[in-house]
């Protein structure tokens, strides 16, 4: 079998969606992270085997968005390019994709990622204002015209949001909070908890900027209308405390729910990408990886338990690899909300929970807290959905250098009721 490794990755700042990057469409902000890395590793665009991009919101006018980044990050136009959606793990989806064509022979080196503009996910006209759009462009004569035109109504200017829309289940019809709140109550998980993990996820992050943690892996962004590039993320809370988070009022269920926007992930804009090779050839090119991605799985479940996604990809992953949670050295579950991963967290060391959810006869095992997130989550970074599962790949081949560990977990959930989890192993531990 050949070995895939991360070769070097980087990350644009991840930016509160409807602030400073809400004028950059994602494959703009795409193109920044896929250039900047290109001329940090001093690569040209024939040595690229090809361009695997994890997008979910897939902008109309970017139709396969992975070839616009890769044209306008300045690759050579011979270099191919496609783009690939799993909701949040499509970022994880893109690194897959690499790993298949390696094993196949079919290259050696792949660029591949994840992007979101959240803020620009379209407003839609609702089905019956299509309709009469379409009868009115389709009218002839002014007599048709008017008579067309006296059919509309106020209800056709309601817009359809297109963001909620996508954060809606398509099967169950509910949405990822509606979910999580349900969770939530399945496994007893209280509001005072969850404010507890966000107030942790905020501290850990403002520790790592201080430390300058991050400084490795995030590029600046130019945008639109400034002077000023853009090189830090905005959507951490510095000096957070308990006391402000518990002043803030339940989004999804007004009267018993306990999530908020404060123990949520961030709605965001952001691209992270991944220099990928066969690690022979990456050695023999004279780099040094990161990490070698070691064995990777996904998994389903019931859309409606989509939180639990993580802990169903870790026991798949664990099966194919012979590791357990006992050889993990650091470990990163995306923050979609803090409920999701503390049940995560119940279900991994619950013999009963795992018997009732994975049919085990015994329990995953306990998920230390000393080893997760240890510079912080989605809840203080954000989310950019199509971008989070590179980024947790990218952070966690970063601290296993750091740290000289041996072993990484990355998993997160999907929604549709799916979860992916990925093991890193540190080259050079």
């Amino acid at each position: 079998m050949k070995h895939l490794v991360i070769v070097d990755g980087v990350r644009t700042p991840f930016i509160k969606f409807n602030t400073l990057f809400k004028d950059l469409p994602a494959q703009r902000l795409g193109a920044f992270a896929l250039q900047a890395l290109m001329e940090r590793n001093h690569l040209k665009g024939h040595q690229i085997d090809e361009v695997i991009v994890g997008n979910v919101a897939q902008p109309p006018e970017a139709a396969n968005i992975a070839r616009n980044i890769a044209l306008f990050a300045g690759l050579d136009e011979r270099a191919p390019a496609f783009t690939v959606q799993r909701n949040c793990a499509s970022g994880m989806q893109a690194v897959a994709d690499a790993w298949y064509r390696v094993q196949a022979g079919h290259g050696h080196t792949y660029l591949a990622g994840g992007v979101e503009s959240m803020s620009q996910i379209p407003l839609l006209f609702n089905r019956p204002a299509q309709n009469w759009f379409n009868d009115l462009f389709k009218a002839r004569g002014i007599g048709q015209k008017l008579k067309t035109l006296l059919r509309i109504r106020p209800s056709f200017f309601k817009p359809i949001i297109g963001l909620q829309l996508g954060l809606t289940d398509g099967f169950c019809g509910k949405n990822m909070g509606q979910v999580t709140e349900a969770l939530a109550k399945e496994f007893n998980i209280d509001r005072q908890a969850q404010d507890a993990f966000a107030l942790q996820s905020h501290q850990k992050a403002e520790k790592a900027v201080k430390k300058n943690i991050f400084q490795q892996e995030i590029v600046p962004v130019s945008v639109p209308g400034s002077n000023q590039p853009i090189t830090a993320d905005n959507g951490i809370r510095f000096g957070q405390t308990m006391e402000a988070l518990s002043r803030l009022k339940p989004v999804f269920d007004s009267r018993e729910g306990t999530i908020t926007a404060g123990n949520a992930s961030q709605i965001t804009d952001g691209a992270a990408m991944l220099l990928l090779m066969e690690e022979a050839y990456a050695l023999s090119c004279g780099y040094r990886p990161l990490a070698r991605v070691k064995a990777f799985a996904f998994a389903a479940l019931n859309p409606e338990q989509m939180g639990l996604g993580p802990i169903y990809s870790m026991q798949r992953l664990f099966e194919k690899s012979g590791i357990t949670l006992k050889d993990i050295d650091l470990i990163e579950i995306n923050e979609a909300f803090a409920a999701q991963v503390i049940a995560n967290l119940r279900l991994a060391e619950s013999k009963t929970l795992c018997e009732k959810y994975l049919r085990l006869s015994r329990p995953l095992g306990e998920i230390d807290l000393q080893k997760l997130n240890v510079n912080g989550g989605a809840i203080a970074l954000g989310h950019p959905v199509g971008a989070s599962g590179a980024r947790l790949l990218l952070t966690l081949a970063r601290e296993l250098k750091r740290r000289q560990a041996w072993l990484g977990l990355a998993a997160l959930c999907v929604g549709g009721g799916q979860g992916a989890a990925f093991l890193l192993e540190n080259v050079e531990a």
